[in-house]
């Protein structure tokens, strides 16, 4: 049986929002297991708001680099500190690290590290990381970039709080004038805002809502109103349920946040710029990358830290 520190009730109290002695017991039921114990805590109703990509806690920023209407690159760096992470210098390399991805051809994150540096062609941008590394005296990690470019139609993209979530809306178009480009740019607030999973429901796996429709399941089963409801009841409850969450999690079915009656999904804005516009519009794709999403922030407190350096 693995030990179970406070340390590990506090992060999945953290994920979940779930009682400190539920989360004790989850721990324990899943021998210290923290992706299984969510579980455990949404099929008993008691996570509250899971937050599925883990906690957001690495330091660094995201920055977008573009070609025109049709290339743009979002790239995350990290930093061990939040200080490094606003320094004009370190800022400046992950600038240099969007322009660096949305003129290249790389494959994956080897590939990129492994290609000549645009700003110093005799290194390349993995040698260019660690001379940084070395100026500014902190481990730093290119952690990961994506670049879009539109076949038939633009791209937009939006960097939210100095670079703390970076967007790239992908859209199918016959019209690319400022009235469609600046109703992307809201989309790709709203996807900075809202974090949706997929584009719309026909885009969601049949393995994400059957994995979905098993955690409701369970929910019901637990709720004392439904005990004794015939199975087509139940299974009516499931759906419902279920449903009401692919609007939460796909773009085009989640309600526009700037809708003036609250009630407008984004579908219909949409369609509604199209009709203004003249235009067959559609939201093609979309990139969504969050500083330090999924990562482990390192927990020191400056006293223990000013101590261990003394040694």
């Amino acid at each position: 049986m693995a030990e179970i520190t406070a340390a590990m009730v506090k992060e999945l109290r953290e994920q979940t929002g779930a009682g400190m002695m539920d989360c004790k017991k989850a721990l324990n039921e899943t021998n210290g297991n923290m992706e299984e114990a969510v579980e455990v805590l949404r099929k008993n109703g008691q996570a509250k708001a899971v937050k599925k990509e883990g906690r957001i806690a690495a330091e660094g920023i995201c920055r977008i680099a573009s070609k025109g209407d049709t290339v743009a690159a979002v790239v995350e760096v990290n930093s061990e500190t939040d200080f490094v992470a606003k320094n004009e210098q370190f800022q400046q390399f992950v600038e240099n690290v969007a322009k660096q991805a949305v003129n290249s051809t790389a494959a994956d994150l080897d590939a990129f590290l492994g290609e000549k540096w645009l700003e110093d062609g005799s290194k390349t941008v993995k040698e260019a990381l660690v001379d940084k590394i070395a100026v500014i005296g902190e481990k730093l990690s290119i952690r990961r970039f994506e670049r879009v470019e539109a076949k038939d139609g633009c791209v937009v993209s939006y960097v939210h709080g100095g670079g703390r979530i970076g967007v790239i809306v992908e859209a199918k178009t016959n019209v690319v004038n400022d009235a469609v480009k600046e109703a992307l740019t809201n989309i790709a607030m709203q996807v900075a805002a809202l974090n949706p999973k997929y584009v719309a429901t026909t885009d969601v796996s049949e393995e994400y809502k059957a994995h979905e429709k098993e955690i409701i399941a369970a929910q019901i089963g637990q709720d004392p109103k439904m005990a004794g409801k015939p199975e087509k009841v139940i299974e009516g409850a499931i759906n419902g349920r279920l449903n009401k969450e692919l609007k939460e999690v796909c773009l085009l079915e989640q309600v526009y946040v700037k809708a003036e009656d609250g009630k407008q999904t984004v579908a219909q804005y949409l369609a509604q710029v199209a009709k203004e516009n003249g235009a067959d519009l559609n939201i093609a794709g979309f990139v969504r990358f969050e500083t330090g999403e999924g990562l482990e922030k390192k927990n020191e407190d400056f006293a223990a830290e000013v101590a261990a350096q003394l040694g």
